[in-house]
């Protein structure tokens, strides 16, 4: 197959170490869609890094101790001892990440549309750590649009440019908490 000429060369080489499973993969928020999506990423070769603010969580997960029933606690212990995954609260490690999955709450509000709060304080925190050639996929449930209208203009504040330096994508989660 011939290369794609209108792909940029920072898309080819995220590409390229995705399919050769030597990308980096960051996810941001371990609660019950993040820490699966951690558990299969790892399970499927890649190195993950795993971002929460909650620092009770971060230990327990660099401990190899799970809290959530769907993902045991020996399956993260096995990611971290063969070097494939370890948690942090430090935000600029995403400067590391080839791609990084948002996977923060946004609950309802009273007027029963999301709140984006969350959506946006990761977006300004990977903003200020963004390189180019990474991936940054919004999996939080929203409404459609808010990758193009929240997401983006957040992270082109870092000065790059989306679908030319870094790139995003929405991959909404489907799960009832």
């Amino acid at each position: 197959m011939p290369p794609d000429q209108n792909r940029s060369p920072h898309a080819s080489d995220t590409l390229a170490r995705i399919a050769g499973r030597s990308a980096v993969i960051g996810i941001i928020g371990l609660g019950y869609v993040g820490l699966p999506l951690v558990n299969a990423t790892a399970r499927a070769g890649f190195r993950v890094t795993g971002f929460d603010i909650d620092p009770a969580k971060v230990d327990l997960l660099n401990r190899g101790r799970s809290y959530i029933d769907a993902v045991p606690g020996s399956a993260i212990d096995g990611h971290r001892r063969a070097g494939r995954f370890h948690a942090t609260m430090d935000f600029a490690e995403i400067a590391n990440c080839d791609v990084v999955v948002i996977c923060v709450p946004t609950p309802l509000t009273r007027q029963r549309e999301p709140d984006l709060s969350a959506v946006r304080k990761t977006a300004q925190s990977i903003a200020a750590a963004l390189r180019k050639g990474q991936l940054i996929v919004l999996e939080s449930t929203t409404y459609p649009g808010t990758t193009r209208e929240v997401l983006v203009p957040i992270l082109e504040e870092s000065g790059l440019v989306n679908r030319r330096d870094f790139f995003v994508g929405f991959s909404p989660e489907r799960e009832d908490p």
